[in-house]
């Protein structure tokens, strides 16, 4: 199978990719490499996909909120499914700016769309976010509650981008899949994440900023058990037969949430993080910040229920995973 996978260069796009390689598949990539967070990373990350992939692994340095751009690039490849996984992140620079998140996040997805439509792919799944459930208090979140009430742009982006698919699907019958992926920790992942936040600082001896005065609850997600739930998202397209899928289409299109099915204490991860690096956080209690929500949960019955889907390391696990990653990462 070939697959275009947009984002390929960061997080989740990269560490997709690299499994999409080891089982056999190719891999087209398509990625700004912008400066939202250092580029040496994405360049890293991108060096070890060429590396694991060789002749199978193409990239392609481009906007894809930019159409002509992606036509160009595009021109002459053929791909079976897209993983759509390319997107301006995060909720506080949303607020600083907010014209980078319609470009990326309702043009770009709009472009994907158009690109799948066009070329009659057999599946597009795309990265959604469990910021679409707002200030919900309901727990845990569930692909049936209601998404009318984001608190960040960012959240309001990617609920537009499910009710674009949406229609995509209505009209032309086009098998879409949306995952809402929920804190998602890891190796390479995010600088702008708290997780390397804190895990830098406390290895520098600086003081850590904690919102909310640390009560915050967090359903924390390891990279592995993401990749796991989008691989099985990506071979298994909704059928079009009229039933109702997860998220209560009628098209050929179904809404995943992706999380450990767990929702943990913020200070608990503090806790492992310094248990790992040896070293105590300075610790800095504020008060929440604008946009942000105390409190996530993910109820992942649909997806364990269509495609068998199980998370299966915890954060006891996975935070030493990722601070020995990080340390190896950076020599430290």
């Amino acid at each position: 199978m070939r697959v275009l996978v947009t984002g390929v260069a960061g997080f989740i796009g990269m560490s997709l990719s690299r499994v999409l390689l080891a089982r056999g598949d190719s891999v087209i990539g398509i990625d700004s490499v912008n400066d939202y967070y250092d580029p040496k990373l994405k360049r890293d990350r991108l060096a070890e996909l060429t590396r694991l992939g060789g002749e199978r692994f193409a990239f392609r340095q481009l906007d894809f909120a930019d159409h002509d751009a992606l036509d160009r690039a595009l021109a002459g490849e053929s791909f079976d499914r897209i993983a759509h996984l390319g997107a301006q992140a995060g909720v506080r620079y949303s607020i600083e700016n907010p014209r980078a998140y319609v470009q990326a996040n309702l043009v770009g997805h709009l472009n994907l769309l158009e690109i799948a439509r066009h070329r009659r792919v057999e599946h597009l799944v795309y990265a959604s976010s469990s910021s679409v459930y707002g200030g919900n208090t309901q727990m845990p979140f569930s692909v049936d509650d209601r998404v009318d009430h984001p608190l960040s742009l960012y959240a309001a982006t990617k609920k537009a981008d499910e009710l674009m698919s949406e229609t995509y699907a209505h009209l032309y019958r086009l098998p879409l899949t949306g995952l809402r992926f929920f804190t998602v920790y890891g190796p390479w992942g995010r600088p702008d994440m708290a997780m390397w936040i804190f895990t830098k600082a406390i290895l520098e001896g600086r003081r850590i900023t904690v919102f909310n005065h640390g009560e915050m609850m967090r359903d924390f997600t390891y990279i592995d058990d993401i990749v796991a739930g989008v691989v099985a998202c990506i071979d298994s397209p909704p059928a079009d037969t009229g039933a109702a899928h997860a998220g209560g289409s009628r098209s050929p299109h179904a809404v995943y949430n992706i999380g450990n099915n767990r929702s943990e204490q913020l200070g608990h991860m503090i806790d492992l993080i310094e248990e790992a690096c040896g070293k105590k956080a300075i610790r800095d209690l504020q008060p929440m910040q604008p946009g942000d929500v105390p409190a996530t949960y993910a109820d992942i019955e649909a997806i364990r229920r269509d495609l068998g889907f199980e998370p299966r390391v915890a954060i006891d696990v996975g935070v030493p995973r990722f601070v020995e990653w990080y340390r190896s990462y950076h020599g430290v």
